[in-house]
């Protein structure tokens, strides 16, 4: 099992950047998927990066492609979300997951339900 926990929120200009990192702590970090979501209020939880097991595959969604990376270090049981030319839109309380439910054929991780292990969330607020 794995426990994970995001950092790294605040209040931002639009155009600043940020950077959240989640650690997480238990054994084998290197056999989940990771990924990033995030919920702005009375809106659902979106899917906005992942990444597989081994870090060569990602994922974004596409109104953050082109804006953010998400990384990750096994050796350091972390996984960071660098966030660049942040938006007002981008304004949510944004989670770190991990999921076993990835395959060799589907190495990232794109569904809400198929995470099941969260953070309790980082506020990012990215003001104009």
């Amino acid at each position: 099992q794995v426990q994970v926990a995001e950092s790294g929120g605040g209040l931002v200009q639009v155009g600043d950047s940020l950077r959240l990192s989640c650690a997480a702590s238990g054994r084998m970090f290197s056999a989940y998927a990771m990924g990033w979501f995030r919920q702005a209020p009375g809106k659902e939880r979106e899917f906005i990066a992942g990444i597989s097991w081994n870090g060569i595959y990602t994922q974004y969604a596409d109104s953050v492609k082109g804006r953010f990376t998400i990384s990750r270090d096994n050796a350091k049981n972390t996984v960071n979300l660098q966030m660049n030319s942040l938006k007002t839109e981008d304004t949510a309380v944004y989670y770190c997951a991990a999921s076993t439910l990835w395959t060799i054929h589907i190495p990232v991780v794109v569904t809400t339900r198929e995470y099941g292990y969260w953070g309790q969330g980082t506020q990012v607020t990215v003001s104009s």
